[in-house]
């Protein structure tokens, strides 16, 4: 393990030398597409829809977790739309290009609801969530982000090759991919989180995860967990503009 005076210094200088040009893929992306999929059947992806169940772990107490139905719509080039059903409550977040909104409805009453349009920072997080959701690994430097190679490290004992993938000074995915297999091990973002994949199933020959589990820390330092199981993935669906558009001010 590298000590925390060293890794200042080795970040640093990975910082420096592994900036990669827009024009040559790293041999460890160009591995890990191949993991997920032959060329044409990622280029091939215009849409992927998500249907599953959201499980989120209370903080304060381990055994205390809240469930919900979770849709997942993601379309080329730039639209993003996130539904997910409570009991007592419809929360949806959607892209649209350049606008974004999020609206709560209560299911039982259609006069119940609040709704807001996101701001650009937020903008920004749903655009480059939304790239990287569809283009597998490539296609940030068309947007004004860049990758750096961090160099080899070990992630439970799996060797791995660490590569950042940085959409602006508060947008960063460091992922690590298995240096055999191209295989994504683990994902980190720049708040903290911890981002792991478990299991797989192949649509259109791509292979998707079955499981996602993201970990936080919460107010106090204590550690949250978001499971998602997705029960159903759909490729190349055509969702109309009106899908993700901001909803008119009035009762849905």
């Amino acid at each position: 393990m590298i000590t925390s005076r060293f890794r200042t210094v080795f970040f640093a200088l990975f910082a420096f030398v592994g900036v990669v040009s827009a024009y040559a893929e790293l041999p460890i992306l160009t591995k890990a597409r191949a993991f997920l999929g032959e060329e044409a059947a990622l280029e091939g992806v215009k849409s992927v829809h998500y249907v599953g169940t959201l499980v989120t772990s209370d903080p304060a107490d381990a055994n205390k977790s809240a469930s919900a139905a979770v849709e997942i719509v993601f379309q080329k080039p730039g639209q993003q739309r996130i539904s997910i059903t409570y009991e007592k409550a419809v929360e949806q977040t959607a892209l649209d290009g350049y606008d974004a909104w999020q609206r709560q409805q209560d299911p039982s009453d259609p006069a119940k609801w609040r709704q807001t349009l996101l701001s650009a920072d937020q903008i920004k997080r749903l655009r480059a969530n939304t790239l990287e959701n569809l283009m597998f690994f490539r296609g940030i430097e068309r947007v004004g982000g860049k990758i750096e190679d961090l160099g080899p490290v070990n992630v439970d004992g799996v060797a791995c090759q660490k590569i950042a993938f940085i959409h602006g000074p508060t947008i960063v995915f460091t992922r690590y991919f298995e240096s055999e297999t191209g295989r994504l091990v683990l994902t980190e973002t720049e708040a903290g989180g911890a981002i792991r994949e478990q299991g797989s199933v192949v649509v259109n020959g791509v292979r998707f995860p079955q499981t996602i589990i993201t970990v936080t820390k919460a107010t106090g330092g204590k550690v949250q967990a978001v499971t998602i199981n997705f029960e159903k993935v759909t490729v190349n669906e055509v969702f109309p503009p009106s899908f993700f558009a901001v909803p008119a001010l009035s009762n849905r």
